[in-house]
């Protein structure tokens, strides 16, 4: 079992194609990719942590969605997820939801937004979206990474990657 991360979907958001200048037509076009290059990824014994934001589609739409996706899907909801109940959440597929960052294998926080502050001292990971592809925020650091789908090729990262990738910083 591999475990990925991924933010920010944004499923049937018109705007954020404009808003964030993404490669697509239209949302038709980019849920289509988002599948794809997920289902290219994760298989069905893989867990994925989806931090925020995923859809602006109705119940039935996003259902559809994420049922076809690959994999246990765990949510942390972003501050467009919270106007929905966690019961919509597990309604629509996915396996778990929390309202709440989520700390894995003891010290990676998985949340939303960028922490507020943390510093060399900090023992934790962090792990967000939220600020797609602003340039104030590194994708990767020491301590932290961003993993916004603009930032990814709009496909789920594997959490090994990650850190693969914080050895080299």
């Amino acid at each position: 079992m591999k475990v990925f991360v991924i933010a920010d979907l944004h499923l049937f958001h018109e705007n954020i194609i404009k808003y964030e200048n993404r490669p697509f037509t239209n949302v038709d076009d980019m849920n289509k990719s988002l599948i794809k290059n997920w289902n290219k990824v994760v298989s069905n014994d893989d867990k994925v942590f989806v931090l925020g934001d995923v859809t602006f589609g109705n119940k039935e739409q996003t259902a559809e969605i994420i049922k076809s996706l690959h994999g246990k899907k765990i949510l942390v909801m972003g501050n467009h997820d919270i106007s929905r109940n966690i019961k919509w959440f597990l309604d629509v597929g996915f396996d778990g939801a929390s309202r709440y960052p989520i700390i894995y294998n003891e010290f990676i926080v998985l949340m939303h937004e960028p922490p507020c502050y943390y510093n060399d001292a900090s023992p934790y990971f962090y792990i967000y979206g939220h600020v797609h592809s602003c340039e104030m925020y590194k994708t990767i650091t020491k301590q932290s990474a961003c993993v916004s789908v603009e930032r990814w090729d709009y496909t789920p990262v594997d959490i090994d990657k990650i850190f693969d990738l914080v050895k080299l910083v």
